[in-house]
């Protein structure tokens, strides 16, 4: 399979403009993220989506690939889908996130090991272990069934273990936090991009949903590695202690 890793990095963000191009260590975090997913030796490729001049000189300034999208784009999938309409020839994409500038590449490698040409979309899971996380309604939740296949993705404690009392709930291991890295067939992409909405997408606020209301198939491994983001100026201090 040939696989082409694309880091959506647009301008704009409410809580932290221009984040892409925040100081981490003496570079870019655009910069950090593309050296960390060029580790991963299944890709082919790595690409910079981008909708800002600035970010585009960044990447190209430190000899990474980059390729100039639309600024509109409501999500990072819609951003990867215009990339491959410019670059073809590749049989999966693997969606990086651009706020992660010390991505394991190992989760890249371990979601690529799902990538045969029979599975249309993938992403990860990881064990969550802590209350904080699992009543948090911005940490995502995810119920998979026993062949791997993704059934749900929720903001709530998803599933209802009637059986045990909720402060008991993470000691079961029957609640996984998705991690938001995806993979798409390239031909697949091309149409959930293009799929309009649906409802429990537009209540829970997850793109995810959509595909899964339109019958395509999410396959999920699970990984034991935590991921850093950072959405805000402040969460730059939590990544000191990896520099």
């Amino acid at each position: 399979m040939k696989i082409v890793g694309i880091i959506p990095a647009r301008y704009a963000s409410t809580r932290f403009p221009a984040k892409a191009l925040a100081d981490i260590g003496g570079k870019p975090m655009v910069q950090r993220v593309f050296e960390q997913a060029s580790k991963a030796h299944c890709l082919s490729k790595v690409i910079v989506a981008t909708d800002h001049p600035d970010i585009e000189k960044v990447v190209k300034d430190f000899g990474g690939n980059v390729c100039m999208t639309r600024a509109d784009h409501q999500s990072g999938t819609d951003r990867c889908n215009e990339v491959l309409l410019k670059e073809a020839g590749f049989d999966y994409a693997i969606n990086i996130q651009g706020d992660e500038p010390f991505i394991d590449p190992k989760q890249i490698e371990l979601l690529a090991s799902l990538l045969d040409g029979d599975t249309e979309l993938a992403t990860l899971v990881k064990k969550i272990d802590s209350e904080e996380e699992l009543f948090d309604p911005s940490v995502v939740k995810c119920v998979k069934g026993v062949n791997g296949q993704a059934l749900y993705f929720s903001r709530s404690a998803v599933p209802y273990d009637r059986r045990n009392a909720k402060s008991d709930w993470v000691g079961q291991n029957n609640h996984f936090k998705h991690i938001g890295i995806y993979a798409y067939r390239t031909d697949i992409l091309k149409i959930i991009a293009n799929l309009p909405p649906s409802p429990l997408e537009n209540i829970e606020s997850l793109e995810q949903l959509r595909w899964l209301e339109n019958g395509y198939s999410i396959h999920v491994a699970e990984t034991d590695i935590g991921s850093i983001g950072i959405d805000t100026p402040e969460d730059l201090k939590k990544v000191s202690q990896f520099l």
